[in-house]
């Protein structure tokens, strides 16, 4: 399918471990998209009481640069790697990135392993809700080495996300299990809706092992015992239009609770989310 931009994948860059750790995970995606790296460090000065970067010195914020250069060289020796430090937000510097970016990243600030730590304004949420291109959210644990994980429902948007897993899964050697959810109060009259859009999609990405499944449930909950399996989970924004904005009750439980990493997509070319 057509790729949602032609630039880097963009990965925020801060001194935490989680926030070192998703760019070993922004590194593989790079690769396997055959995309550079962009590593961008963001700090806010009116919101320091110090002199540069949470009080330290610009010093420090270039060790730091170097130090996720390092890590990316090592997850993907075969990608081209740049950095950036800049003045201001980092959400806000990154959803300038996310104009021109092929994809954009950033760690989840530690809310998957914190059932409480969840706050509408955190970066990850503000992020995913407020690009204009994919966006990764990267997790502290590992994932496991299972399938990529894509819900689908049979909105527009959800074609354009099944399209993605499917190039993402091609690029990876990966399985891809793709999850339709109908709720229990409510009529199913898309039956064989899941199996047409995967075998359509399939038919364009012959060497991707794909299956499916219909079941009954609330979709947060199906998707998210199926992600604790998955080194990779896909879900829509379902904010995609002219205000790019807001997610999706599903997307927004994921994103919180999902422990493998996930990325929000949007963004996409209109006319290649049905893989027709």
């Amino acid at each position: 399918m057509a790729a949602p931009g032609h630039g880097a994948v963009v990965v925020g860059v801060g001194p935490s471990t989680e926030a070192l750790t998703v760019v070993r995970t922004a590194a593989g995606e790079a690769a396997a998209h055959d995309r550079p790296l962009h590593l961008l460090h963001a700090f806010n000065w009116a919101a320091t009481s110090g002199p540069a970067p949470a009080g330290g010195t610009r010093t420090d914020a270039e060790n730091l640069l170097e130090q996720a250069r390092q890590i990316a060289a090592a997850a993907a020796p075969e990608v081209p790697v740049s950095g950036e430090i800049v003045e201001g937000s980092p959400v806000e510097a990154l959803l300038r990135a996310a104009d021109v970016a092929f994809l954009v990243a950033l760690g989840d600030g530690g809310m998957a392993t914190c059932p409480a730590c969840v706050p509408a304004d955190a970066p990850a949420v503000e992020l995913a809700a407020r690009a204009g291109c994919p966006v990764l959210i990267g997790r502290t644990e590992p994932a496991p080495p299972g399938p990529l994980l894509v819900g689908y429902d049979g909105s527009p948007g959800s074609h354009g996300t099944l399209g993605y897993a499917f190039d993402c899964a091609e690029r990876r050697g990966a399985r891809l299990l793709a999850v339709r959810v109908v709720e229990p109060d409510r009529d199913d009259d898309g039956d064989g809706v899941l199996e047409e859009a995967v075998n359509r999609h399939a038919a364009r990405h012959p060497q991707v092992a794909a299956s499916c499944e219909t079941v009954r449930g609330d979709p947060r909950a199906v998707l998210l015992d199926r992600s604790r399996s998955a080194q990779l989970t896909f879900v829509g924004a379902r904010g995609d239009g002219p205000v790019r904005s807001s997610l999706g009750e599903v997307s927004q439980s994921l994103l919180y609770h999902a422990p493998a990493p996930l990325i929000v997509v949007r963004g996409l070319d209109p006319d290649a989310r049905d893989g027709s």
